[in-house]
């Protein structure tokens, strides 16, 4: 009954994020922003939704033990980029492989793309450093919390400052399919576009809550601690958003969507969500917690320095999919 439950929230999941990558290309294309607003803004944070909720529901109104309730909040903040960056990427280029060859290329907007993980490479080390920051006094994790919190306002105003330079060379969104709800008998106006996106995060808000109260118990299954599977199996499934869009949009040659729907919300879980964890959890650096930050930082640093004007190469991008199958023996080796 337990794994049964899970599945269908994961299904659920998979739907809403069908329905959301749907609406937000007519959505972008509507209101003539670029790919890289579309993707690294719109997409990221809307998709980030069942990660983000995840741990704030844990941490807030979680289970009735305060310890589990931080671990669950913990692992699924920094589990969040650790599966984006290693897993999530290789299982994107895993999808166009064939298509594309392993002398091919996945082929995102070079400066949004370097903006996204130069913004990310700097919280998520002050994140990680956050952590040998002791409780008392309380303003010094205040203050961390507080940059970071700055932080994701600077890569908004500068993101989106950079996108109407974009939409002039060629970057703007351009919608394959119709609008789902126009099969419906709908128009495809605004108020439908939005519709249908409110629709689908309500979906994702919906399996990302519905799966929260199976962790426990499934942990309990497996004989395993909390905070490994919340490190885990929690950004596993809510990440499959990020996951199905990104493979959606590079199957589809749009490759700037794609990944910018990943480094999008690897921004945005590095800067808003440490923020929260630093303020209502103990942060402490424990084997398990550093294993998964050292290897999201190797795996963002690999993607930084393999972006060239030819895009990055599918070999270097396979590689981070096995930095995740590195994380998982440094856990249970």
């Amino acid at each position: 009954m337990l794994w049964c439950h899970l599945i269908i929230m994961l299904i659920v999941i998979l739907v809403a994020a069908q329905l959301f990558s749907n609406a937000l290309e007519h959505f972008g294309h509507k209101i003539g922003i670029s790919a890289g607003v579309t993707g690294s803004i719109f997409a990221a944070v809307a998709t980030a939704l069942p990660e983000t909720i995840v741990p704030v529901l844990a941490i807030v109104a979680g289970t009735s033990s305060k310890i589990i309730n931080e671990e669950i909040g913990v692992g699924a903040i920094l589990g969040a980029p650790l599966m984006l960056s290693t897993l999530s990427t290789g299982v994107m280029t895993l999808s166009v492989l064939r298509a594309r060859g392993m002398k091919g290329f996945i082929k995102p907007e070079r400066t949004g793309f370097t903006r996204d993980m130069n913004f990310f490479l700097c919280a998520f080390f002050l994140a990680g450093c956050a952590m040998y920051v002791p409780l008392q006094p309380a303003y010094l994790r205040a203050v961390i919390s507080s940059i970071l919190i700055f932080t994701y306002l600077l890569y908004l105003f500068c993101t989106v400052r950079a996108s109407r330079k974009l939409v002039a060379e060629g970057f703007g969104v351009q919608p394959d399919e119709p609008l789902f709800f126009t099969r419906m008998g709908f128009k495809n106006s605004r108020v439908i576009i939005l519709a249908q996106l409110i629709f689908g995060i309500i979906l994702l808000l919906g399996g990302a809550e519905g799966f929260i109260h199976g962790v426990e118990d499934a942990a309990k299954v497996l004989n395993v601690s909390v905070l490994i599977l919340s490190l885990l199996i929690i950004p596993l499934a809510t990440e499959l958003p990020e996951k199905v869009n990104s493979i959606l949009w590079v199957r589809k040659n749009k490759d700037t969507l794609g990944f910018g729907n990943i480094t999008g919300a690897m921004v945005f879980q590095g800067t808003l969500l440490p923020a929260l964890g630093i303020m209502l959890t103990p942060w402490e650096p424990t084997k398990d917690v550093i294993n998964g930050v050292v290897i999201t930082f190797i795996a963002a640093i690999w993607l930084r320095i393999n972006i060239t004007e030819r895009g990055l190469r599918i070999p270097a991008l396979l590689l981070n999919g096995v930095f995740y199958a590195l994380y998982l023996v440094m856990t249970f080796g």
